[in-house]
């Protein structure tokens, strides 16, 4: 195979890519055009100022959101690369046009304010989370975000959420205090929902488990769960004492059923858990369970 025919499957790849982030774009335009700014509920971050903007001057929220995430873009470039950087200028674009196009289209929900912010919610960040986890962003803020939690002691999620309070503060100037917090809502349900997306609703966890009966408890895994498991030496700083710590990857699903195996077998091991967002290599396929 020559180079040009290796770098067929990137392209198309790369292609499919920027298209699932326009049509990300196109969903999200249709929840904010259709349930959210109907119901004077607004977003979070770049989009939110936008929406705003787009009350107090009357100027279409298409060229505020394209004008307000351009130096937000710039910063992309810098920090994360062009490829992303091309990505969201694709998912920015068509979000900004999808708005100038639907603008006219009826809305969907009117009056139920609960219904209003669980479905534009869930609209709104399918759309974002389709965008993300295909490379690209929608909105500039979390850009932002991630360049101050490297200059300032707090995490990027902390900082997006700092920085979304002063968001919905400028919300409540047009929409009210009922009006900002039907947006927090909304922005809350967009951001899980964003999430499911990303790591699809399955995702992975990784337990870390140090016991004292490894062998056993690394044999039921396999036997109950089909799931196979590494261990490695792990010394206690106090009693420095010598443990086996295992670890296994599970889905989610799994979870409870691996927690009642380590309760059965040591009822007193020390077991951590993370999220994991994404899989690869290995053999993370389960085995038969007979």
């Amino acid at each position: 195979m020559n180079v040009r025919e290796k770098h067929k499957p990137f392209k198309l790849r790369k292609i499919l890519q920027g298209l699932m982030v326009i049509i990300g774009g196109i969903i999200a335009a249709y929840g904010l055009e259709t349930v959210l700014i109907p119901n004077n509920v607004s977003d979070g971050g770049v989009t939110g100022l936008s929406i705003v903007g787009s009350k107090l001057f009357d100027i279409p929220l298409g060229v505020l959101i394209a004008g307000i995430n351009i130096p937000f873009i710039w910063l992309g470039y810098k920090q994360i690369g062009k490829t992303f950087t091309i990505l969201s200028i694709l998912g920015i674009a068509s979000l900004a046009l999808g708005t100038v196009f639907m603008h006219h289209i009826p809305a969907i929900i009117e009056g139920d304010t609960l219904l209003v912010t669980v479905v534009g919610g869930i609209i709104l960040g399918f759309g974002m989370g389709l965008a993300l986890r295909n490379g690209g962003a929608l909105d500039g803020i979390d850009m932002l975000a991630v360049l101050l939690s490297r200059k300032l002691p707090f995490g990027t999620s902390d900082l997006i959420l700092f920085l979304n309070i002063f968001v919905f503060i400028f919300v409540s100037t047009v929409f009210g205090l009922q009006g900002a917090i039907l947006s927090a809502i909304a922005y809350f349900i967009a951001s899980k929902v964003i999430h499911i997306v990303e790591v699809g609703l399955s995702g992975s966890k990784t337990f870390q488990i140090i016991t004292t009966k490894p062998e056993i408890m690394i044999e039921t895994i396999r036997d109950r769960l089909g799931r196979s498991a590494t261990y490695k030496e792990a010394y206690g700083g106090f009693s420095n004492e010598k443990f086996k710590e295992i670890t296994c990857v599970i889905n989610r699903l799994e979870e409870t059923k691996l927690k009642e195996i380590i309760n059965e077998i040591d009822g007193s091991a020390f077991v951590t858990v993370y999220d994991v967002a994404e899989v690869k290599g290995g053999n993370f396929r389960k085995h038969n369970i007979h």
